[in-house]
């Protein structure tokens, strides 16, 4: 079943052989990084959360970035084989294995959670809505929620929403399973009744992607290492668009940092 560890770990098997859309994962990271070194830049975190490590498996991922920016990071993945090779990769990473919608962790424990592009891959939105409150729980007040979903006010994100994912995966548009997810407006208002008060929102990943993605296996394969530094230079100036009216029209990705609301 999509979305079981069991799915997950066939899906790692698949990947850590083949490793298909390198130049795109390095753009990914790389967007990614930037965004959250400039939240995390405000100040130093303590104990920090990852809730899915498949970046730091199947590419540099941002664990490199956490770790000089928090004192403590903690990963972890509903995969254990994925969990097992981003560690295998990543030397002093600790992770374990569990699923962000009930989380082994204690009350107020972490300082950040980051969840990247990880809750948009259940069937339901009432699961988004289940691991935000987990996340809100294992947060201490004041806590920070760095969070990356796709964008369903992107037109192309709401199409791909309406056609059935077994036809998208035997295309090859979608190498694994992405599920249901929020607009900004309704992100905006669930973030906050589960209980935190959003302090940025913005869109990320403006370049077309099914373009990008195709032309960056044919690069990766092909191109001299200046012509691929060339492509990704030309994905990254499409971030521009991030500071425009229409950011959440043209960006893949919903972006949040929320704040987790002091109790009374």
């Amino acid at each position: 079943m999509t979305g079981s560890p069991r799915y997950w770990n066939r899906i790692a098997g698949t990947w850590q052989g083949a490793r298909p859309q390198g130049l795109w994962r390095v753009h990914s990271d790389a967007v990614n990084g930037e965004l959250f070194a400039r939240w995390l830049g405000h100040g130093p975190a303590g104990s920090l959360l990852k809730t899915d490590l498949f970046d730091e498996a199947f590419g540099d991922g941002l664990y490199s970035l956490l770790a000089s920016q928090a004192r403590q990071v903690y990963g972890m993945d509903v995969s254990a084989r994925l969990l097992r090779i981003a560690m295998d990769h990543h030397a002093g990473l600790q992770a374990s294995v569990a699923d962000v919608r009930c989380l082994p962790f204690n009350d107020r424990t972490f300082d950040v959670v980051i969840s990247n592009s990880t809750l948009d891959h259940f069937k339901t939105q009432d699961e988004i809505v289940t691991s935000l409150r987990e996340i809100h729980r294992v947060l201490r007040p004041a806590g920070r929620l760095f969070l990356t979903l796709d964008n369903l006010a992107n037109p192309i994100i709401a199409l791909r929403r309406m056609l059935p994912f077994d036809l998208l995966n035997r295309l090859g548009i979608l190498p694994y399973y992405v599920g249901a997810t929020l607009g900004p407006h309704r992100l905006r208002r669930v973030v906050r009744r589960v209980g935190f008060d959003v302090s940025q929102m913005g869109a990320v990943m403006h370049c077309p992607r099914l373009l990008a993605v195709a032309l960056g296996r044919i690069l990766q394969g092909y191109a001299t290492s200046r012509t691929q530094r060339r492509f990704l230079q030309a994905l990254m100036a499409c971030e521009c668009l991030s500071r425009w009216p229409t950011r959440f029209f043209t960006g893949y990705f919903v972006v949040v940092n929320a704040l987790k609301r002091q109790e009374k």
